[in-house]
């Protein structure tokens, strides 16, 4: 790890800790999905805060691997935060049993993501605790996250990152290799990969976003295109809720 890397995460762990004190809260609350995006925030969040004052929540529904569920595990028993493991299924059967459901992957998926966030601020409502986000900048500005699920959150460690800079941070903090070699999945159906659905790779995407945004977001080649159209379409994804009056 070189030092502009050592000083970048001593500079998250300074906001995670400034957050979290100024407000008065007690703790963090994390979803742990087994993923490298939450290894790496729940890492700095216990680099900050040690690891008796986060809360890491594996939040499984009938789709979840059991792979992702012990990586889960492993990572909060390495780092010494409390962990705990509630599934999500009972409440998704409820939502089953509403007039009118309708399921479908993407519909399934942003509700499992809402649910999950639902359960964390839940959690966090009870402990007095922060609710820490996981989004990286990549997923942020391509819009592949669920409103009020997975963007929700009280703050965002790694938000400035792409996800080339989520890998560098893990390796250069030691998150576990099972952990940063797994494809990365948002866990909406048996077997499905991110970048297989979104048609590029995140180094592909993590190039194209770099250099639109040197080139004041004109693009220059079709992976440009693709991803500008992408990230003008998820617009409304990054703007808060205004008046209408």
């Amino acid at each position: 790890m070189n030092d502009d890397r050592g000083c970048a995460l001593g500079r998250i762990e300074q906001m995670i800790r400034y957050t979290v004190w100024n407000s008065g809260a007690g703790g963090v609350v994390i979803g742990i999905s087994g993923g490298v995006d939450s290894a790496v925030a729940a890492t700095m969040c216990c680099r900050a805060l040690s690891g008796e004052n986060v809360l890491g929540l594996t939040l499984p529904s009938a789709i979840t691997s059991d792979l992702d569920i012990l990586d889960a595990v492993e990572l909060c028993r390495v780092l010494g935060m409390r962990h705990e493991t509630v599934s999500i299924e009972p409440v998704l059967d409820a939502y089953r049993s509403l007039p009118g459901y309708v399921e479908s992957p993407a519909l399934l998926g942003n509700l499992m993501a809402r649910t999950r966030m639902a359960l964390l601020y839940y959690y966090a409502n009870r402990d007095k605790c922060l609710v820490c986000g996981t989004s990286n900048r990549t997923e942020y500005m391509l819009g592949y996250t669920t409103k009020f699920g997975d963007n929700a959150a009280d703050f965002q460690p790694i938000i400035h990152l792409y996800k080339s800079g989520v890998y560098e941070a893990a390796r250069d903090i030691g998150v576990p290799e099972t952990i940063i070699q797994k494809p990365p999945s948002a866990g909406l159906w048996h077997g499905q990969k991110d970048e297989d659905e979104i048609g590029l790779t995140y180094a592909e995407i993590d190039e194209a976003l770099v250099a639109l945004g040197a080139n004041d977001w004109k693009s220059e080649s079709p992976v440009e295109e693709k991803v500008l159209a992408m990230v003008k379409k998820s617009g409304h994804k990054r703007m808060t809720p205004s008046l209408l009056f």
